[in-house]
């Protein structure tokens, strides 16, 4: 039977996109599942304030009544004015291993995009820098993380035949937490303090934290601006991930740099107990039991791995070792908690600064994502 391609535009469409992509990795080791809920938020026009300034539309793929891929076609109008480019994007995407499937969903996303005026279309990205992005290139083999995408070896092999190419890679890292804390960061963090005038800032609640939370992301949109495909947020965005992200931290592992003169916001480090197991556990849902799976691994004692989610410095303090004083946060309290293990998540692959964080540490680089371009 031929494929037909069936443009989502209702909830229940919605929920078969979501779920397509978890059911097409049953019994896969090293998928991890996105939490369904954020998922789905994420894709409604009215939840995510990224269609502010963004188009989208999704596709589904079916074959004898059965889905058998899905892609979604976007297009962030304020990336293509910040880049001077007519780009779309293309985004969770999944898709069994046949030729008319890929061709079929591709090409759906293609001449929409193209129907709009756009000269290229790149991916996989998402509306933001926040959200998933690069297509797995290597380490098929290992353990995905929360905050990354994984897929099958043959997507990569479709991506070359329907002629896209290389855009940017980015890499990761496993990094082996020493059982003590390396004496450069104690001897550099105190340089620092004194140099700079800066110091770290300690929560003992989490609601301590929201006074700094909007400067957080402030941050990250003033450190991360020219890095590769990087839009700035705007402050309804802020706000969005602001609800988001700042019930899940563990204090623990949230270190905030300030300047002591006027307390400004200049550096900070996020990470987070691994999810997942827990993920892959509770298959993305949270009721009726995914929850536990989720407290569990954010407050239990098994838990040995620890993401690595963000560091993000004022560009004026860039090169004056604040990441000394973040790992001498970092590192203790991974060895008091008894983690062995951290996962960098996703690192360009030309940003030689942030490689240069692992050093003195014993780091492996495990995986390599890609994004893919291709003219239209």
């Amino acid at each position: 039977m031929s494929v037909t391609i069936s443009k989502i535009n209702d909830k229940e469409s919605l929920r078969k996109f979501v779920h397509f992509g978890i059911d097409l990795y049953e019994g896969n080791e090293y998928y991890v599942p996105p939490l369904i809920y954020d998922e789905l938020a994420t894709l409604n026009r009215a939840k995510n304030p990224a269609f502010d300034h963004c188009e989208a539309t999704y596709f589904l793929a079916y074959r004898d009544n059965e889905i058998v891929g899905r892609i979604a076609v976007m297009i962030n109008y304020k990336a293509n004015e910040r880049w001077n480019h007519k780009q779309a994007r293309f985004g969770f995407v999944d898709f069994i291993d046949d030729v008319e499937v890929v061709d079929a969903l591709f090409g759906a996303a293609e001449s929409w995009a193209r129907f709009r005026g756009m000269e290229k279309i790149l991916g996989p990205m998402g509306f933001t820098d926040l959200d998933h992005e690069g297509m797995l290139v290597e380490g098929f083999d290992q353990m995905g993380t929360m905050a990354t995408i994984y897929n099958y070896p043959y997507y990569v092999d479709h991506m070359y035949r329907m002629g896209y190419i290389k855009d940017q890679d980015w890499v990761e890292f496993l990094i082996t937490i020493p059982r003590e804390l390396p004496e450069r960061f104690m001897r550099a963090s105190e340089i620092v303090k004194r140099r700079s005038g800066v110091e770290v800032k300690h929560f003992a609640r989490k609601d301590d934290v929201y006074p700094y939370a909007k400067d957080i992301f402030r941050l990250i949109n003033k450190a991360y601006k020219e890095i590769y495909g990087y839009v700035e947020l705007t402050e309804r965005q802020i706000d969005y991930y602001v609800d988001m992200y700042i019930p899940m931290l563990r204090l623990d592992f949230l270190t905030v740099v300030i300047r002591q003169e006027d307390n400004k916001l200049i550096g900070v480090g996020i990470g987070l107990p691994s999810m997942s197991t827990a993920l892959q556990k509770s298959r993305g849902r949270f009721m009726p039991t995914g929850w536990y799976h989720l407290y569990k691994a954010l407050k239990g004692k098994d838990n040995k791995v620890l993401d690595l989610l963000l560091v993000a410095v004022d560009p004026e303090y860039q090169g004056k070792g604040i990441t000394a004083l973040l790992f001498n946060e970092f590192i203790p309290a991974a060895i008091r908690l008894g983690f062995e293990y951290a996962e960098s998540n996703v690192e360009l692959e030309t940003n030689h600064k942030v490689h240069s964080m692992w050093d003195d540490l014993e780091a492996k680089q495990t995986k390599r994502r890609r994004a893919f371009i291709k003219e239209l």
